[in-house]
């Protein structure tokens, strides 16, 4: 392992630290808890709240999706590892205006049990209402049928954009999440794995993988993906994770998307690029026109080599919440 580190046991401290120190414009660090970051813009008055997190490693997932357009605040925890419930409340009654705030966050055990105790303490202590959205757009993670038990993987970028532009917008807590749980509905995700990523405080791989294999619908911290196999072409690649995705949510001539191709941590622009021109190809060959591109690294997992696409279907209001500007730290659209 060769990493640029401290102690091991410090890197999500020291990292914020350097964070907050970078962009103090966007966000501030919170004084009872270290592992909550808000905005540091004024917020309207009665302007609904959007919270965020999950564990560190992902980065620019969360953290540096805090801002103009986007979420309010965001919980930090450990590598990989939801955030405990106390950074969580922080962060809810910071960035509560009196108007409620809703929640985004993947369809982990650790995430649902810590955000859901968050919304309840927020509720007994501060009689803050919390809307919760859970993101599940991982298509391998489970079968159409029982989708409610797949991950949140990169797909959570656009339900977060939804979220945050239907906030800014001036929606109520109601409708932000309806907007947001909209965004989950037509979202999907499929990803390949092709390295491990090693975690800090270990110094191992987080799972193995021979210098000459691939897995299908490899998890984002190396949860077993679908299909093991030798390492294809590119365009091979491509063409079986928008298979999944178009299976899963069939799209029909005429439609629109936004595609996300999400670098996992070490795989170069130039691949992410020659995956988005293959999935450019199979969507054109359908009809099916993309609105708008986003490429590079969304969601990571560390060092981890692959990547994943993801499709979101528009309609009206999802391209309205998907044009929305944004000013974040480390997402920025005009």
């Amino acid at each position: 392992m060769k990493k640029l580190l401290n102690d091991p046991n410090d890197v999500v401290e020291e990292m914020l630290e350097g964070y907050v120190k970078a962009y103090p414009n966007h966000v501030r660090q919170l004084p009872k808890n270290k592992r909550s970051l808000v905005t540091a813009k004024v917020t309207p008055e009665n302007k609904v709240g959007v919270i965020i997190g999950g564990g560190s490693g992902h980065e620019p997932a969360f953290m540096g999706y805090v801002g103009d357009g986007m979420a309010d605040g965001v919980a930090v925890g450990n590598i990989f590892a939801s955030p405990p419930p106390d950074p969580i409340l922080e962060a809810t009654k910071a960035v509560d205006k009196g108007t409620g705030v809703v929640y985004v966050y993947g369809n982990y055990a650790g995430d649902v049990m810590n955000f859901g105790m968050g919304a309840e303490l927020a509720e007994l202590e501060s009689d803050i209402h919390v809307e919760s959205v859970i993101a599940t757009d991982d298509v391998a993670s489970a079968p159409k049928e029982e989708s409610d038990k797949r991950r949140g993987i990169a797909g959570e970028f656009f339900i977060t954009k939804a979220a945050g532009a239907a906030a800014e917008k001036g929606y109520d807590v109601h409708e932000v999440a309806r907007i947001a749980r909209k965004a989950n509905d037509y979202v999907r995700t499929m990803g390949v794995g092709l390295s491990p990523c090693t975690l800090p405080q270990t110094g191992k791989p987080s799972f193995q993988l021979a210098d000459s294999e691939m897995e299908i619908g490899l998890g984002h911290h190396g949860e077993p993906g679908v299909e093991k196999g030798i390492l294809q072409t590119a365009d091979k690649v491509t063409d079986r994770l928008i298979h999944d995705i178009l299976i899963d949510m069939p799209l029909a001539n005429g439609d629109n998307v936004a595609v996300l191709i999400n670098g996992l941590g070490s795989t170069t622009r130039m691949e992410l690029l020659i995956v988005f021109r293959r999935v450019e190809q199979l969507l054109s060959e359908r009809g099916i026109t993309i609105y708008r591109s986003y490429i590079g690294d969304y969601s990571t997992s560390q060092e981890m080599g692959g990547c994943s696409v993801t499709l979101l279907k528009l309609n009206e209001e999802l391209t309205e919440m998907i044009d929305h500007p944004a000013d974040c730290p480390m997402y920025v659209q005009k």
